[in-house]
């Protein structure tokens, strides 16, 4: 993939030099530049503001409530998964934090969640169902408030950020359903043994 991306790069400077453009490449690259600092900015102010709520909600207790919440669900989605394992907290959580656009914070707790599952895999060659429904529900990326791509939109100076909630909701929840119900779906086609 480097590869191609180095090669448009050059293809692009050797085309703008023979017609003649390579000012407007030098100008675009520098503003580019200067924009991914502004945007690279921002997006560290909205993780910090976010991953410190998140650190005072599970201090709080807000997290484990809603994770006690959560739960009920979980265990249901999670058939497979004994009831007092800490993989249904994690999970749990992990969801809280996508749920509030927080993917950079949920990532090691899923990456937790999925070695709890792996654990009381029985088959360790092969992924579980439960594991299959935990990765097709991340995939999903459900999302209530889309910080980082609030964050983006701040750090390119947007006028209006939180316009993107709305849509982003809708089809967040449209695919995290999709991915709830095909995933049920192919646990009933291709039974583990």
């Amino acid at each position: 993939m480097n590869y191609i991306f180095y090669l448009l790069i050059v293809i692009s400077i050797v085309v703008s030099a023979i017609n003649g453009k390579l000012e407007d490449v030098v100008n675009s690259i520098l503003s580019g530049a200067e924009l991914s600092v502004k945007v690279a900015f921002s997006l560290i102010g909205i993780m910090a503001f976010w991953l410190g709520i998140m650190r005072i909600a599970e201090r709080s207790g807000v997290v484990d409530f809603i994770t006690k919440l959560i739960k009920p669900i979980a265990k249901w989605l999670f058939n497979e998964v004994p009831e007092d394992n800490k993989a249904i907290g994690d999970i749990a959580m992990s969801f809280s934090a996508n749920a509030l656009g927080l993917t950079n914070a949920a990532t090691p707790i899923g990456l937790e969640a999925m070695k709890e599952l792996q654990e009381i895999n029985k088959d360790k060659n092969s992924a579980s169902n439960a594991m299959c429904m935990f990765l097709a529900m991340n995939t999903a990326g459900f999302q209530i408030i889309p910080a980082t791509v609030i964050a983006v939109l701040v750090g390119i100076g947007y006028k209006n950020p939180t316009e993107i909630i709305l849509p982003t909701l809708i089809v967040t929840g449209i695919a995290f359903i999709s991915a709830i119900i095909l995933a049920k779906l192919f646990q009933k086609i291709w039974r583990v043994q």
